[in-house]
């Protein structure tokens, strides 16, 4: 089974993108051919510092290293070295119907997001995202529940391009988690958490103070007792769906055990737990950022081999398209 799945490298990863995505590359890279990407052509679609950019592309590579992702198991690179995503990207185009690409919701939030720049990498983001997924005739993707609508596009070009050129792409199937596929934001349960409020945005690599100062100033909720009920108690919820995630114990348990306690206590044992469950991460993100030539060796070795995949792959497009 070949999975695959990216990462755009705009900051730190926060622990929503390691409980809903990487922890889950981590478990599957012995359960098939697993390749994982930098989106950094996605990231474009924002602007980037030039300056900047090659240096928070390498620091993605670290933290998803890191976070437990081990070159021998699977294929890491940078996307935009592997040039065959914007050429399959713009064949795409062709036989996707702009209705299809205005009706995403991504593209309609993202478009109220940045209003002084509504790009049309905005709009055709999808069809990218689709080239990436093809490319490699992948078949499972790992996703979040607001990727999801991405990943039935991809499905309906992909037969699509089946119908009119002959049998040329695997559609893929989604792998998603039912639990922490989706972590709040700490300050709003009702949203889910994000960079764009990184103050109460819990990052992979924080410092136990900072991890400390944000779990303890948590939104919870009306009451004192500690139930996971998402509807009622979405703060609590939130925070116990992360205990549970980083602590290896079913929700049940982990109410049974703080039955009687108050949420001062269970966020005192939260920021106890992921300070002893972070530091592993952060030691070994100080470590890799200290070998820059090991970490541009590392994305050199998955860009040779993701190349092999996609050259394949494209020499047969090319070929259904009656391209020379």
């Amino acid at each position: 089974m070949r999975i695959l799945s990216g990462i755009q490298p705009t900051g730190s990863i926060h622990i929503g993108a390691y409980l809903g995505a990487i922890k889950q590359w981590t478990d599957l890279q012995g359960m098939g051919e697993c390749i994982f990407f930098i989106a950094d052509l996605h990231a474009l679609t924002i602007p980037q510092n030039p300056g900047n950019f090659q240096k928070q592309v390498l620091q993605t590579a670290a933290e998803l290293l890191a976070a437990g992702l081990n070159p021998e198991k699977c294929i890491i690179f940078a996307q935009s070295q592997v040039k065959e995503h914007t050429e399959l990207a713009w064949y795409l185009n062709t036989i996707t119907p702009l209705g299809e690409l205005e009706r995403m919701t991504q593209f309609k939030d993202k478009a109220k997001q940045f209003k002084q720049n509504i790009n049309a990498g905005l709009l055709n983001y999808p069809v990218l995202q689709a080239a990436d997924i093809l490319l490699y005739q992948t078949e499972s993707v790992p996703v979040g529940k607001d990727q999801v609508q991405h990943l039935e596009l991809t499905k309906t070009i992909a037969r699509k391009f089946n119908q009119k050129y002959g049998e040329t792409f695997k559609v893929p199937e989604a792998l998603t988690l039912d639990l922490g596929a989706k972590i709040m934001s700490l300050s709003d349960p009702e949203k889910k958490m994000s960079k764009s409020m990184p103050e109460t945005c819990l990052f992979l690599f924080d410092e136990p103070e900072v991890i400390k100062k944000k779990i303890m100033s948590a939104v919870t909720d009306l009451g004192k007792t500690i139930k996971y009920d998402p509807v009622k108690k979405p703060g609590v919820a939130n925070l116990l769906t992360i205990f549970s995630l980083f602590d290896g114990k079913p929700i049940k348990e982990i109410e049974n055990n703080f039955k009687g306690k108050g949420y001062a206590e269970l966020k005192k044992q939260l920021v106890n737990l992921l300070v002893l469950k972070l530091e592993p991460f952060r030691r070994k993100k100080k470590e890799l950022l200290s070998r820059e030539v090991y970490l541009k060796e590392i994305l050199e070795q998955g860009r040779k081999r993701a190349a092999i995949i996609a050259q394949s792959t494209m020499d047969a497009v090319r070929q259904k398209m009656g391209l020379l």
